[in-house]
């Protein structure tokens, strides 16, 4: 990687923006290439009850998401939590976690995720992904290039259908 060695300024309308069903999407803000890999920054936006990622963990990275707007649930090494507009969550690497907006409102999410990994090609295989292009099975194989860990935790799978369930 290259070394960090002046400011990075985005214009809002410079980022590339990759979109997800139910009016969501990726601001690709900044990947680990133009940090030096200090960070990698994205904004999520979620549509009302959608999933934002699926257990995994990081192991390497620490991951930041600070709410923007909406409340965001989360399952951290396998406790459920419910983070409204205004708050942090940090999670070391190594921790299990998964998380999605709530079905009573969209979510706007700031995540950093540091050391930076270049991601960003990530986050469009998640488009493609989201809209059926293409399968998850894609991304198994890229989980260590993305640092990225995949994980079955029936508890976060448990918590997100009871939310299918309320909504009937």
């Amino acid at each position: 990687m290259s070394s960090f060695t002046g400011p990075l300024v985005l214009e809002a309308n410079d980022a590339e923006y990759v979109t997800l069903p139910g009016g969501g999407g990726f601001q690709l803000l900044a990947d680990a290439g133009a940090t030096g890999g200090a960070l990698g920054a994205n904004r999520l936006l979620l549509g009302k009850g959608a999933d934002g990622a699926r257990p995994h963990h990081h192991a390497l990275s620490t991951e930041l998401f600070y709410v923007l707007d909406g409340t965001v649930e989360f399952l951290i090494d396998g406790l459920l939590s419910t983070v409204s507009r205004g708050g942090l969550v940090v999670i070391p690497p190594r921790t299990p976690h998964a998380f999605g907006a709530t079905p009573d409102a969209p979510a706007d999410l700031l995540v950093v995720l540091t050391p930076g990994v270049d991601r960003f090609g990530y986050f469009r295989a998640l488009g493609r992904i989201q809209h059926g292009l293409e399968p998850f099975d894609s991304l198994l194989p890229l989980q260590e290039h993305y640092d990225v860990h995949f994980l079955d935790d029936p508890a976060w799978a448990a918590a997100r259908s009871r939310h299918g369930e309320q909504a009937r």
